[in-house]
């Protein structure tokens, strides 16, 4: 397991042994999470495999069966009333009065926050409808509200005051193509202010372009944790070679340590080395194979390196697949 190092007082997260039971279901195995502050964390699983009990659980909205939880460096739930007002939060699609408008449902949301100051809430909520793209919906009851405008009327809401922490639960959810761009871009800008982000979703493509550090969830299980350049470099590469001497070929492969795997195409030899090819790192590199195959007289017609995918990793890691198209 890759493990984002740092103290507690580097990390925005941190849970120990985190674990939920249900009955005789447990939901949560045992997590041990490290998001560190500043980060863009991406919270990955197919659906199901425990990321909502866990987000619950870190905001103290249920209680654990056994492990612990700190948020922005305070034990939770015991701190909660301290750290709540510094976190944001969209879990589980947000709920809304539909009877009134979109602004003056964040007006009272907003009222309800004893931190938040009456005299710029007019400002500030037009400023959060203006900054997730609703502020010529602001007068419309929400009842009229697609999906997608109410996932973004809930952004809104944790925008509505500065945030150290911004937890969210399936952004894009119902969002349109250009909707969910706006979402990738307001989280990055988030982000550079400062803020940590933490973004739960099923969507590979999602974590993959606004994430720096990823936690893979799996029937409960947390089976992967790091930043995504280290879950990229790990996995086998696979060697495929183009020879009418195929034969040789695999005989020379075998002797460089490479594992033989099956080819799809008579003339070609295909291969799989753990880590080092066409990288940095000790293994074998791609100009060494063909000069070792080329001395064994192997008439070498092609060849080329492919790395894993970070879906090829994930799909290793859970057994299960992943949306990847949005």
């Amino acid at each position: 397991m890759l493990l984002p190092g740092g103290e507690s007082s580097d990390l925005a997260i941190e849970t120990h042994d985190l674990t939920k039971r249900f009955g005789r279901q447990t939901a949560v195995a045992g997590i041990d999470l490290a998001v560190p502050r500043g980060s863009v964390f991406g919270f990955l699983g197919p659906n199901g495999s425990g990321k909502t009990t866990s987000i619950r659980m870190m905001l103290g909205l249920v209680s654990p069966s056994s492990g612990s939880v700190r948020l922005l460096g305070e034990e939770m739930p015991r701190r909660l009333s301290e750290v709540l007002p510094r976190v944001g939060a969209l879990v589980e699609g947000p709920a809304f009065s539909p009877f009134l408008s979109g602004a003056a449902n964040l007006r009272r949301f907003d009222s309800a926050d004893p931190l938040a100051p009456p005299r710029t809430r007019g400002a500030r909520v037009e400023a959060a409808l203006d900054r997730v793209g609703l502020g010529h919906a602001a007068s419309k009851k929400v009842q009229a509200y697609s999906l997608g405008m109410k996932q973004r009327l809930g952004l809104a809401n944790t925008l509505l005051m500065p945030r150290e922490l911004l937890v969210l639960d399936e952004p894009t959810n119902g969002l349109d193509p250009q909707g969910t761009r706006e979402v990738r871009a307001l989280i990055r800008s988030l982000a550079d202010s400062g803020t940590t982000v933490f973004v739960s979703s099923h969507l590979l493509a999602e974590i993959e372009q606004i994430c720096t550090h990823v936690g893979v969830m799996s029937a409960g299980a947390l089976v992967a944790t790091g930043t995504l350049d280290e879950l990229r470099q790990v996995g086998a590469a696979r060697v495929i070679l183009q020879t009418p001497d195929a034969a040789a070929a695999r005989r020379v492969l075998v002797g460089l340590g490479l594992a033989l795997l099956e080819a799809t195409e008579p003339d070609h030899v295909v291969a799989s080395v753990a880590e080092g090819v066409g990288g940095d790192g000790d293994g074998l590199r791609p100009e060494a194979i063909v000069a070792a195959l080329v001395e064994a007289g192997v008439r070498v017609r092609g060849f080329s390196v492919e790395q894993p995918s970070l879906e090829d990793r994930f799909v290793a890691l859970t057994g299960e697949g992943f949306d990847v198209v949005q």
